[in-house]
Order: structure tokens, then C-alpha cells, then sequence
């Protein structure tokens, strides 16, 4: 049996770390807030919000992929686990905060 790695899960919410209201991504599952990049550890595989830790999830750096662009580097405050996620830098509503993102990439 195939197990599916990847879940549609892309609704509104309201940041635990910054308090801003975050729109729906659109054409993916929006996990991070787009102006303080901070997240919460709610994933197991992408969009299936199984993840029992409920942790915040800090932003510690950023990488850049030629194929995907900016990916930010998070670690869980409450389990300590590293995660590594996509940036929605050109997302047509709410982008990620460039400037956040470039200087998430001199930490690395």
C-alpha cells in the first residue's frame, strides 16, 4: 500500500509567535507565518497536522535551492527536532518576508 506523503491542509490561522492574522496559501499547504517565519510542529509528512508535539517551531537559518528556492530551517522549542520547509517567498498573497529570509541565510 502506498502511503501518501503529502496533505492539502491550507487554511487561515493566527501566528502563536507574532500574533498576525495568516492568510491560505493557495496552491499549498501553509505551515509558517509569513512575517515572523515562525511555525508550529504539527507535521509529520507535509499538511497532515499529525503531529502530536504541538511545539513552536523556531526559525534558525535558510538555505537556497536552485530548483526551490529559499528552504528555512526550523527546530522545535518543546522536542527539539529539526525541520526543513519550503519558503512561499513569491506567494501571491502574503509572500515571506524577504528580508527575514536573507538573514536567515547568514546563520547558516
Amino acid at each position: 500500500m502506498e502511503v501518501k506523503r503529502f496533505s492539502k491542509n491550507d487554511s487561515g490561522f493566527i501566528c502563536l509567535h507574532c500574533g498576525r492574522e495568516v492568510e491560505p496559501l493557495k496552491k499549498s499547504s501553509r505551515d509558517h507565518c509569513p512575517f515572523c517565519l515562525w511555525s508550529i510542529h504539527v507535521d509529520i509528512n507535509p499538511g497532515d497536522r499529525a503531529n502530536e508535539c504541538r511545539g513552536p517551531m523556531e526559525p534558525i537559518s535558510a538555505v537556497t535551492d536552485p530548483r526551490k528556492g529559499y528552504i528555512i530551517i526550523y527546530r522545535c522549542q518543546k522536542c527539539g527536532e529539526i525541520h526543513r520547509n519550503r519558503a512561499a517567498h513569491d506567494a501571491e498573497i502574503q509572500p515571506d518576508s524577504i528580508k527575514k529570509l536573507i538573514a536567515l541565510t547568514a546563520m547558516h
